[in-house]
């Protein structure tokens, strides 16, 4: 069990930094963000509170299991929207009322914390390159490592039966 929490921490934490740089990069570098963007930090951050919740509990094999299953499936959730928005939103001009916009203005996210929500850009400014890459290819790499170390112990997981 001692392996799995240091996944679920390792796989927490991970998905907590990758909001803190989209925050600098928002804050100090001025890459203002889109609706998809916000929307992956909810997925980042939903991760993150699923893994770091349970790694910090004495968790059965059953938690386990339910929690690395969740993990994977958000994070294809998370490789679908990041290459939604690196082959689709960011060659709109908008990406008003799409899928990631109308989750983030209905549930009143990006108006009660707009600091971490708000949605200052249109997806085709937000392509921004870092390191030869853009910012969303990044994000897609980070949710496609975590749902491979996810299935990796959830496969380990039911295995050790």
């Amino acid at each position: 069990m001692q392996r799995e929490k240091l996944m679920l921490s390792i796989i927490g934490s991970l998905s907590l930094l990758a909001v803190i740089i989209a925050l600098i990069s928002q804050y100090q570098y001025d890459m203002a963000p889109c609706a998809w963007c916000v929307f992956q930090r909810l997925i980042y951050l939903t991760i993150s509170v699923v893994c770091l919740a349970l790694a910090f509990t004495s968790p059965n094999r059953l938690k386990l299991s339910v929690s690395y299953a969740l993990v994977l499936s958000l994070s294809l959730g998370g490789v679908a929207s990041a290459w939604y928005q690196a082959q689709v939103a960011s060659n709109s001009f908008s990406c008003v009322q799409t899928f990631a916009d109308q989750v983030m203005t209905k549930t009143g996210l990006d108006a009660g914390m707009p600091w971490l929500f708000g949605i200052y850009a249109s997806c085709m400014d937000a392509r921004i390159k870092v390191f030869g890459l853009e910012y969303a290819y990044w994000s897609l790499i980070l949710f496609a490592l975590i749902a491979l170390v996810s299935t990796i112990c959830l496969a380990r997981l039911t295995r050790s039966k």
